[in-house]
């Protein structure tokens, strides 16, 4: 009953998720999202792809869609994944042993509690045919290449 509930919802979460992360934009301040926007974009491109090669190997199933011609991968590609990597860049870039550490807590958070506890109770998405432990794998991989990727841009001296 619970359950049922909660579900009716779904696509409401999705899109607050969105929503919501973008209006945190505004307290970025617009020299750090000038700095860290094309690493944000950068980092977006990769999960979809990952979202698109999961999707064709079955590592993990998307339930609830906000459009039937978006994928259920959207809101959270381009709203927490995207705006949360520019944000954790903010406050971690030129540190990496701290980045590296906030990157292990914000993914261990998001494979073990919001992926168990949320999205798969919720309905919304679940793993099928990937591990907690090979998606936490990936997620750090994706984090270099975020850091990777912003130090480039940074050597570059392109938006700055």
């Amino acid at each position: 009953m619970v359950k049922s509930k909660l579900m009716r919802y779904n696509k409401s979460v999705l899109l607050m998720m969105l929503v919501v992360s973008w209006l945190s934009l505004l307290l970025l301040g617009k020299s750090s999202f000038k700095r860290f926007i094309p690493a944000g974009i950068f980092i977006a491109l990769v999960t979809r792809l990952e979202n698109y090669a999961a999707k064709k190997r079955t590592w993990w199933w998307w339930y609830e869609k906000l459009h039937p011609k978006l994928s259920g991968s959207f809101p959270f590609v381009w709203g927490p994944f995207m705006i949360g990597s520019m944000w954790v860049l903010k406050l971690t870039y030129g540190k990496f042993n701290r980045y590296l550490i906030v990157n292990l807590i914000v993914d261990s958070i998001f494979v073990f509690i919001l992926i168990d506890k949320w999205l798969t109770k919720w309905g919304i998405a679940s793993l099928v045919r990937m591990k907690k432990i090979q998606l936490s794998l990936l997620l750090f991989i994706d984090s270099l290449l975020l850091y990777g990727f912003q130090f480039l841009i940074e050597k570059m001296k392109v938006f700055k």
